[in-house]
């Protein structure tokens, strides 16, 4: 083995593999080490490259539809969005586009004042807040010699950290591929590499680029394949279910509003909930006990503004459990100032998705850190009926368990019942899915006063006493 040095610091030759050389010197258990017979690594040095973090710049762009408060919140938000990817935000700056260039989006003065600041900060890449199109995300790249992208790409990114099921993985990898599809023509330093034909064949092969985008196109296909077949066995899991009707409420809202731990609250489930944007996307269903029976509670993706349309998309089979709910249960963030701009958001989205949110119930989250709780009294005359809750402290969940109840019996119907003792399974469906007031016997009969909810009324419907 070579001697270890404790003395001349060189910078390590290029090509060298950093992490490899800290793995191996972290063996040997010393600070500096001898790499063959003359490379001398700084270990101090090198364990700082190899846990930095992507330092990232962040570009906001305002205009005549987007103001500067909007915008300001938007980039605010992107902050957000790079934490919850792992990156460093080491700057940020607004810009105001009065002319749009196709080149580069912004003016090329305002170009060079980005590019300055974000190599002044020591940045590894520009992200922007806005679209970009194949060739202006090209272009950046190519002056400031950073990686550059855009809002919809690090969302995508995110979504692709933290899908956990089949489903969800495949969701996102169609999203990824389809977003980047347009953009291949741009990703070549040289566009006409080509790949050589056989001898004797027309031609000289076709271009690298021409393969590849064959490639991502047969594969896009092959994910529409596997996505039909999960959505066939989600249809089969869902009239599971209906054998059993139980009433379904689905959990909406903005992304870290608190929609996993308002779930984990009420129904003692186990789902990830942290604070962070996009802290869990494969939805998780739970069944929660209240007065009049039982009820399943699915907590659903999150939202936010400017959401890929790709992942819109790819993402409408999660989101079936939205757009199938008996009620939506919409959270908001009580201590957040934009929480109506991302009730009006959540709102669209759902819409898009064809679910009803008349049937909605609108939950005001984290009220404990309100450090002046009169605001409640404004957001209660915003949303009438809204119901104030803290999944940290435990403050108004009983209230909404008996609101999500209220809600899902309101069209209930108050019916008298005479059930043939050999079809008691009838009376014991209606023990769990309805509202006994009354039980009373006569010869082979049952007599049933109850409270039925609208989805039972086909079942009942023979036994009804006219």
């Amino acid at each position: 083995m070579p001697p270890v040095f404790s003395i001349a610091i060189l910078p390590s030759p290029p090509g060298t593999d950093k992490r490899k050389i800290l793995l191996l010197i972290s063996e040997l258990g010393t600070r500096r080490a001898v790499i063959g017979a003359s490379i001398i690594i700084d270990v101090k040095e090198l364990h700082e490259t190899a846990v930095r973090r992507e330092r990232a710049f962040l570009v906001g762009v305002r205009d005549e539809e987007i103001r500067a408060v909007e915008a300001d919140s938007l980039l605010h938000e992107l902050a957000g969005l790079a934490d919850t990817l792992g990156l460093e935000v080491v700057g940020t700056i607004s810009a105001t586009l009065r002319i749009r260039t196709a080149s580069l989006l912004l003016g090329t003065g305002k170009a060079d004042e980005i590019m300055a600041a974000a190599k002044a900060e020591d940045a590894d890449s520009i992200i922007f807040d806005r679209t970009l199109s194949p060739i202006q995300q090209r272009n950046w790249e190519k002056l400031s010699q950073l990686s550059v992208y855009d809002r919809s790409e690090l969302i995508i990114k995110i979504f692709a950290g933290r899908a956990h099921t089949r489903e969800a993985s495949l969701q996102v990898e169609l999203a990824r591929l389809k977003y980047s599809l347009p953009r291949l023509s741009h990703s070549y330093d040289d566009l006409h590499r080509q790949r050589g034909g056989r001898y004797g064949t027309k031609g000289s092969g076709e271009q690298k680029i021409e393969l590849d985008r064959r490639g991502i196109s047969v594969r896009i296909a092959e994910i529409e394949d596997e996505l039909e077949s999960v959505r066939k066995a989600r249809a089969v899991q869902r009239k599971r279910r209906e054998r059993v009707p139980l009433p379904r409420a689905a959990i909406v809202g903005y992304t870290n509003a608190g929609k996993s731990s308002i779930l984990n609250a009420v129904a003692k489930a186990d789902v990830l909930a942290e604070d962070k944007l996009f802290a869990t996307l494969d939805p998780t269903t739970r069944r929660l006990s209240v007065k009049s029976g039982a009820v399943l509670v699915t907590d659903t993706v999150g939202f936010v503004r400017n959401l890929p349309h790709g992942l819109v998309e790819a993402f409408k089979a999660t989101l079936e459990e939205a757009s199938d709910a008996d009620l939506l249960v919409h959270v908001l963030d009580a201590a957040d100032p934009e929480s109506e701009r991302h009730f009006e958001t959540t709102r669209k989205v759902l819409t898009e998705i064809g679910a009803d949110t008349s049937r909605s119930l609108v939950v005001y989250n984290k009220i404990d850190k309100l450090e002046d709780r009169s605001v409640m009294e404004f957001l209660a005359r915003r949303h009438p009926g809204a119901i104030f809750v803290s999944a940290k402290s435990g403050e108004g969940l009983t209230e909404l368990k008996e609101a999500i109840a209220a809600a899902l019996t309101a069209d209930s119907v108050d019916l008298t019942l005479r059930v043939p003792l050999a079809e008691y399974a009838v009376v014991s469906l209606l023990y769990r899915e309805a509202k006994i007031l009354s039980e009373d016997h006569e010869d082979d009969m049952v007599i049933i006063n109850c409270r039925v909810p609208p989805r039972l009324l086909a079942k009942v419907e023979p036994y009804v006493v006219k």
